[in-house]
This record gives C-alpha cells, structure tokens and sequence, in this order.
C-alpha cells in the first residue's frame, strides 16, 4: 500500500462544496483536514479590489492522506464533478502514517 498526501487548495466559498464531494466518497476519503489559509496567485482577476490591495486571498487547504489509487480516483471524480479552475491540487508521498495510541 502507498500512501500520499493529496492537498486542495481553494477559495473559502468553495469548502462547503468540496466537502460534500469527500462525503460522497468516504471509501477515497475517510478523513480529511481543513485549515484556513492565506493565498496569492498571478491569475488574480477574480481578486476583490481589497485582496488585490493586501496582495493575497483567503482560501482553505484541505490534506487528505489516502492511499495513491484512491487518491487518482477522487482527482478524476472532482475534474468531472467539481471543475474549477481556482482549486490548486497536488500529492506527495507519505512515508509513514499511524496513531498514537
């Protein structure tokens, strides 16, 4: 089994959305984490005059770690489900993961 640790970035308005498509698939998802964050990107034109002021936006994170088949299987399911171009997404490997007690 291998692990990887898929982050979402995306704008607060969205995170209600998103999570209903991780609820939909609890077998890719099972858990999840969903800090609030602060972004800057060059794509800006979406930017309130405010943000563009402050140079930055807030947007939320969400980290999922899941193994990398069920991770490609949620990544094709939100291109086809929830296609936006202000989600930013990436994965990288977990070398390790567990509770502590």
């Amino acid at each position: 089994m291998t692990l990887v640790k898929l982050s979402l970035a995306a704008p607060l308005h969205l995170e209600d959305e998103l999570v209903e498509q991780f609820l939909e698939r609890p077998e890719w998802a099972s858990g999840f984490t969903i800090f609030k964050a602060e972004g800057y990107s060059r794509h800006h034109e979406s930017l309130s005059v405010a943000e563009q002021v402050r140079g930055r936006t807030q947007r939320m994170l969400v980290q999922i770690v899941l193994e990398t088949d069920n991770a490609e299987a949620l990544l094709e399911h939100l291109r086809q489900r929830f296609p936006k171009r202000d989600v930013a997404w990436w994965l990288e490997p977990v070398l390790d993961f567990g509770r502590l007690a």
